[in-house]
């Protein structure tokens, strides 16, 4: 299966309680913090909610 690596570049302050938590689910806390995940359905469906705060490329 597809990786994706996924980069929080924006703070989560003044954003709704599920993104909030899609983020910690994701892994990310700090700005600038990546994680890599399976590019599975229901990560990119995670992905797809919390798009505005957090950058996604491809990875090997």
């Amino acid at each position: 299966m597809a990786k994706i690596k996924v980069t929080k570049v924006k703070s989560a302050i003044n954003r709704t309680q599920n993104q909030k938590r899609i983020l910690v689910s994701l892994g990310l806390n700090k700005i600038g913090q990546t994680k890599e995940h399976d590019a599975s359905p229901s990560v990119l469906g995670m992905v797809s909610k919390v798009s505005h705060l957090v950058s996604v490329e491809e990875s090997k």
